[in-house]
């Protein structure tokens, strides 16, 4: 065992997502067989004490079956009436699979605002916290029917690494129809060689990932993104092929299977977690290479004398980027000026606020405990 794994074999929550691809045995209808062994691997975590959040694509794809429709719809109505569909299907196969070994199933859908709503966001934490308390696997699946394309979370990927915040889970396993992360696509290269370990959010790997498959909306790149997502929280990921037998308890074992993405840093506290998973950005600010030292390394907030520019035009309390001259981003949080206040200021030092505002509301623009490095 590498010495990386060994995280894997300490986790004792994780959220394992399974891709549209697998799920359809690519769109040949539901796959209630595999379906079948992936609730039969969950059962044998649970068992070792490990608690497992599903989360599940394959509702479209399902819908599309069912409704025999062979190409996937560009129009957000039809999608959601094929989302509809297909979740009933799906929900039924998963709740037969689960029952053969004596567990209960609850379906959980959510949207964007479920996870940018601090108050949602909490209640909805405390609900799948609750239904692991009860021994229940959550299956949990983006609210296709009622989401728009302004407010969707665009992917299970993207909705697996929020799962993994929501939890505080250890682990997040993304099954897919690849081995894992080649260094160059080994559809189109038979030299690709698997990269079995390596850092969420490392640039250099982003040049590996390739396009989306027909059925779902999420590619390597997106598994790459999601995986970054879920280390802002200190959350580490796993890409696997979701047909290898038995890949569940083995990736948990310890085993060099897939490619895991280490995250660099430590869990973060609840609040810090929440910013982690916001999607949406309101503004963006540009920072000096002085400052971006100060928040990497002192771990210190951010005044403004430490910030060159500024794009958007966001309200006090509101979420904002945060980017290093070379545009890469640094940090987000919860800025304590508006734009237009901010443009008057920055590039100043915090003493002089009063003067150019007429008021002083913090020293900072963004306050260390509002914002999370990444």
């Amino acid at each position: 065992m590498s010495t990386p794994r060994l995280a894997l074999t300490q986790a004792r929550r994780c959220v394992v997502k399974i891709g549209s691809a697998l799920l359809t045995n690519n769109g040949q209808g539901l796959d209630a067989a595999a379906i079948g062994a992936w609730a039969g691997q969950i059962a044998q975590l649970r068992a070792r004490g490990i608690e497992v959040v599903l989360v599940s694509s394959g509702a479209v794809a399902a819908g599309m079956q069912r409704l025999g429709q062979k190409t996937r719809p560009h129009a957000l109505h039809e999608l959601q009436a094929m989302a509809a569909v297909g979740q009933m299907g799906l929900v039924q196969v998963y709740e037969t699979a689960f029952q053969r070994h004596g567990l209960h199933t609850a379906q959980v859908l959510l949207t964007h605002e479920d996870v940018t709503d601090r108050e949602r966001y909490l209640n909805a934490s405390g609900t799948l916290r609750t239904l692991l308390g009860f021994g229940v696997v959550p299956v949990v699946n983006e609210n296709d029917t009622v989401a728009t394309d302004e407010i969707r979370l665009g992917d299970n990927d993207t909705l697996a690494a929020l799962v993994a915040n929501l939890v505080e889970a250890d682990l997040l396993v993304i099954l897919t129809d690849q081995a894992g992360l080649y260094d160059k696509d080994p559809r189109a290269h038979a030299d690709a060689v698997l990269i079995h370990e390596g850092r969420a959010g490392d640039q250099t790997l982003e040049a590996a990932a390739g396009g989306s498959g027909a059925l779902g909306r999420g590619g390597m790149r997106t598994k790459l993104s999601a995986a970054a997502t879920a280390a802002r929280a200190g959350v580490g990921t796993v890409i696997a092929f979701g047909r290898e037998p038995e890949i569940l308890p083995r990736l948990l074992g310890g085993e060099r299977l897939g490619t895991y993405l280490a995250p660099v840093q430590e869990r973060l506290a609840a609040r810090k977690q929440w910013l982690a998973g916001q999607l949406q950005v309101r503004g963006r600010l540009v920072l000096d290479a002085g400052a971006v030292k100060v928040l990497r390394e002192a771990g210190r907030s951010l005044l403004p004398v430490g910030v060159q520019s500024l794009d958007g035009d966001f309200q006090r309390g509101e979420l904002v980027a945060c980017l290093g001259p070379d545009g890469r981003e640094v940090a987000r949080g919860l800025v304590n000026y508006s734009a237009a206040d901010a443009a008057r200021i920055i590039g100043q030092p915090s003493e002089r606020i009063e003067a150019i505002l007429g008021y002083v509301g913090e020293a900072e623009l963004i306050h260390r405990d509002n914002m999370v490095v990444v």
